[in-house]
């Protein structure tokens, strides 16, 4: 099943504020937009990733939006538009396409795969999470209305429930301003939508037909007569909105960060070492940790020839003494030609999972002669940070020369390596 995530990212952020774009605003020394499109970048489901950007942005996009697997396409006036212009950009081949805000980092890999599985199945999925509260739907009475005298014996005075009314606000109330409860809906009926939100490829075709102003796609498919199904949310999977957003959003890192602490590490760790090599050839993509670095040649190899995913990759099945890279995914497998080397170190990280460890952390070391890599060792850091399932913090990456020495000196070919540290969990 080839899977398209679409990241919507056209927007202002008026209700926001201030002189930078909100998606570029940074929660814990990273941009909101970085989160969101790595969560889906790194995702093993995910297929292609297409951003749909405001013109400021698309212009000169950060080096994070230039990673493998990552295109960007202009925003269009409004939410659909945005999202009709991905699809319009999106593979013939895609069969699920799965959109999201920007504005929600915190999307988890559970999430996403749970909305891609039930779009799969259903045609449309939207995540969304149970009201806790009671919901009112209120009014706002008429502006020409008398306000409500005593009872006198002389008339009748009506009641404020019947009232002329205005219909339902689509505005918060300014202060002061009167409103009336229309109908106390029963909670257990009020779900509240999130994204990630998922289609089949022609349920979204149909939908994006629809001219009418809507809130959401699944909306949009409600329109077109598609069935859109409930799949579970998450509390942590806000929506930055207002600055006052930032507040919680810097809480949930810290809960999530303190989580990490509160691990306890195994008493005898497991460790591995991983290495990899490849010739440098002209007419190939340098990737490295699932980033394309500009560069005139690239490595050589059946996959995508990302040494940096690979050597990790060997170092996680080293110390679950698994064996190698090559005996999960020999290049004598035709379904692992040009496959992306971060999908294959997911695997990896899944085994780890399955074994009932976690990675602690890794430590990477290129050799290559050429290009520098030092501009592009952060987002490489964000890629392995998010597939490994662990804080960027617990990753390093570190660019060596060979100093003129041998093949790699000489600008041949390009090594790596790595070592993993593993601990169980509690």
């Amino acid at each position: 099943m080839f899977v398209t995530a679409i990241i919507a990212a056209g927007g202002r952020g008026s209700r926001f504020g201030g002189a930078t774009s909100k998606q570029l605003i940074e929660i814990a020394g990273e941009p909101i937009l970085a989160r969101s499109v790595r969560a889906f970048a790194t995702h093993p489901a995910v297929n292609e990733v297409i951003v749909a950007l405001p013109d400021e942005i698309l212009a000169n996009p950060p080096e994070y939006l230039r990673a493998s697997r990552v295109r960007v396409v202009a925003g269009g006036a409004r939410r659909q538009d945005s999202v009709a212009n991905g699809f319009a950009a999106a593979s013939t081949a895609c069969d699920v396409v799965v959109i999201h805000d920007a504005a929600r980092p915190f999307a988890s890999p559970g999430l996403i795969q749970r909305a891609i599985d039930a779009a799969a199945e259903s045609g449309a999925a939207v995540a969304a999470v149970a009201s806790r509260d009671t919901v009112k739907l209120v009014v706002r009475p008429a502006h020409h209305e008398r306000q409500v005298r005593p009872a006198h014996h002389e008339r009748q005075v009506r009641p404020a429930h019947h009232e002329r009314e205005e219909g339902p606000l689509t505005l918060s109330p300014s202060k002061g301003e009167r409103l009336i409860v229309k109908e106390t809906l029963p909670r257990e009926t009020i779900y509240l939508a999130q994204t990630p939100q998922a289609f089949r490829r022609d349920v979204l075709r149909d939908a994006l037909a629809l001219t009418d102003d809507a809130t959401d796609e699944a909306a949009l498919a409600e329109r077109a007569g598609h069935p859109v199904r409930i799949v579970e949310g998450e509390t942590t999977n806000i929506k930055i909105t207002t600055p006052e957003d930032l507040s919680l959003a810097e809480t949930i890192l810290r809960s999530a960060d303190r989580g990490l602490q509160n691990t306890k590490p195994a008493r005898t760790g497991r460790a591995g070492t991983g290495y990899d090599l490849h010739r440098l050839v002209e007419g190939r993509p340098l990737v490295l940790g699932g980033v394309t670095v500009p560069s005139d040649r690239g490595a050589l190899g059946h996959s995508d020839a990302d040494v940096v995913c690979h050597a990790v990759t060997d170092a996680v099945l080293g110390a679950l003494a698994l064996g190698d890279i090559g005996g999960h995914f020999p290049d004598t497998d035709p379904q692992w030609k040009d496959a992306n080397s971060v999908d294959l170190l997911a695997r990896a990280v899944a085994l780890v999972h399955e074994q009932g460890y976690e990675i602690g952390n890794v430590d990477v070391t290129v050799i290559l002669e050429r290009p520098k890599i030092k501009d592009h060792i952060e987002a490489m850091r964000q890629t392995l940070a998010s597939t490994l399932g662990i804080d960027p913090a617990r990753v390093s990456i570190k660019g060596k020369t060979n100093e003129g020495v041998d093949a790699i000196g000489r600008g041949e070919a390009i090594a790596a390596h790595a070592v993993a540290l593993l601990r169980a969990n509690s």
